[in-house]
């Protein structure tokens, strides 16, 4: 999953929420180093990663990527999925999304000495930009893309990916609609997180 999913399945934790967001940005055994929270959440992050990658509506949506991404078609599908959590956030989230991403950015400003340095780097990118709030825009999601491709390894081919998602977009909002609530309730279980959401909570039987 991508940062704001990861921050949704934080629950109620400002340190859970650090680490979740940290996570990629911490190798090995070094989230030993952080206090016993924001370590949980790092592993925590991992979990989620787990068990996103080998879930099949996952793997369902990456199938349709790997023509343009192969091996980092997982990558677009967290993108994707961010978009699918951020357009329908009233649906997860008994908080607006503005709320959320703000109580998000004074988690990361008041643990700041606690960023890995990468993440101290585009922190100031990310909140002048609500990047969180943006992936609600499908138009946004091409932006996104091509600044990824410019800072990491992405493959640029930020059309293709757009294309995938305007023609088959309400199979890949199927696929995460079926995926998310299994993923919510499976974090909630197994690492105690309380996630604020509304009465209901959509659950697709199709898939």
């Amino acid at each position: 999953m991508n940062f704001l999913a990861h921050l949704y399945l934080s629950g109620d934790s400002d340190e859970i929420m650090l680490g979740n967001f940290i996570g990629d940005f911490v190798k090995g055994n070094k989230y030993r180093d952080y206090p016993e929270k924001v370590a949980y959440g790092i592993r925590l992050h991992r979990s989620i990663d787990s068990f996103t990658d080998s879930h099949a509506n996952v793997k369902a949506c990456m199938q349709l990527l790997k023509p343009g991404y192969g091996r980092f078609s997982g990558v677009i599908v967290d993108i994707f999925f961010d978009h699918f959590l951020a357009s329908n956030w009233n649906d997860y989230s008994a908080v607006t999304l503005r709320q959320f991403t703000r109580q998000a950015h004074s988690v990361f400003f008041s643990n700041f000495l606690l960023l890995p340095m990468r993440v101290k780097q585009f922190l100031p990118f990310l909140i002048q930009h609500k990047r969180l709030e943006s992936y609600a825009q499908r138009e946004n999601l091409f932006h996104i893309l091509e600044i990824m491709s410019k800072r990491t390894s992405l493959p640029s081919n930020s059309d293709y990916a757009m294309a995938m998602l305007n023609q088959e977009y309400d199979l890949f909002e199927e696929h995460f609609r079926s995926f998310f609530p299994k993923l919510t309730d499976w974090v909630e279980r197994e690492f105690s997180v309380t996630i604020s959401k509304p009465e209901t909570i959509y659950l697709s039987g199709n898939l």
